[in-house]
C-alpha cells in the first residue's frame, strides 16, 4: 500500500513567522496535533502540540495572564518548530511508514515531492486506516490462523482448498516471530460464507492443518467517541 493513497491531502500549514498563539489557535480549533511549517510551498519544519506545551511557560509562572498572553504573540513557529522533521514520498509504502513511526515514537509524518513540497500529511490514524482496509476485517470476513512449515508451497496447499470451495481470499498476511521454529504463522481472511460451507470449510481445514484460530470478529458493540 502507497502512502500517496491513505495521507490526508488537504493539510493547514503555516509560515515560520505565524505567532505561537495563531498556532496553538489552529490546532486546537481543528482538532489537529500538528501543522507543517511551509514557504513558497516547501517544507521547511513542523510544529506539534508538545512544541507548544514544551514553549509555554509553567503553570506555575508568576507573569500574569496579559504577560502570558503577550509572550506567547511574540514567540514565533519558528522559534520552537523542528527545522528537519522526518518525511516521506508518497510513492514510499505504508508499512515502511509505520516502522518509521514506531522507532521513533512519532505519530505523523508529512509527505513531499521530489522538490521538497508539502503534498500531504500521514498520521497514524491513517495507517490504521490503511491496515484494517488491508486485512478485510470490516466486510465480516472468515479468519483463519495456521502455523504452517517454513518451506515454499505450504501456504499454496491451504489456498487450493480455499479456492476448490470457492472462498474469497480478502488477505493473507504471514509472521515468523510469533511462530513455533521452523513454522510460520499465517492468517487468511475470506468472505462470508454461509453456515454449512463454513462448517465443511473449517473441517477440513482442521483435518489437514494446524489451525490456531478460526471464526470472525464481533463488531456489532464496538466503543466509539
Amino acid at each position: 500500500m502507497l502512502i500517496q493513497d491513505w495521507m490526508a491531502k488537504d493539510v493547514m500549514t503555516v509560515d515560520e513567522n505565524t505567532s505561537l498563539m495563531r498556532a496553538t489557535r489552529i490546532m486546537k480549533e481543528n482538532r489537529i496535533r500538528r501543522l507543517p511549517v511551509v514557504s513558497h510551498g516547501k517544507l521547511i519544519g513542523i510544529i506539534t502540540d508538545r512544541d507548544v506545551k514544551d514553549a509555554s511557560p509553567s503553570k506555575t509562572t508568576s507573569l500574569d495572564i496579559h504577560e502570558l498572553y503577550y509572550l506567547l504573540s511574540e514567540m514565533k513557529v519558528k522559534d520552537v518548530m523542528t527545522n528537519t522533521p522526518f518525511t516521506l514520498s508518497g510513492k514510499e509504502t505504508l508499512e515502511k511508514a509505520a516502522l518509521i513511526m514506531l522507532n521513533s515514537r512519532i505519530s505523523g509524518l508529512p509527505v513531499i515531492d521530489d522538490g521538497g513540497h508539502l503534498i500531504g500529511l500521514l498520521s497514524e490514524t491513517d495507517v490504521l486506516r490503511g491496515f484494517i482496509h488491508m486485512t478485510g476485517i470490516k466486510d465480516n470476513a472468515i479468519q483463519y490462523v495456521f502455523d504452517l512449515p517454513d518451506e515454499p508451497g505450504s501456504v499454496t496447499k491451504v489456498t487450493a482448498i480455499l479456492n476448490d470451495r470457492q472462498s474469497r481470499i480478502l488477505s493473507i498476511l504471514t509472521s515468523f516471530e510469533d511462530a513455533p521454529k521452523k513454522m510460520k504463522r499465517v492468517a487468511i481472511r475470506i468472505a462470508p460464507l454461509d453456515d454449512d460451507q463454513e462448517k465443511a470449510l473449517t473441517s477440513e481445514l482442521k483435518e489437514k492443518f494446524k489451525v490456531i484460530h478460526s471464526g470472525r470478529d464481533d463488531l456489532s458493540n464496538l466503543p466509539n467517541t
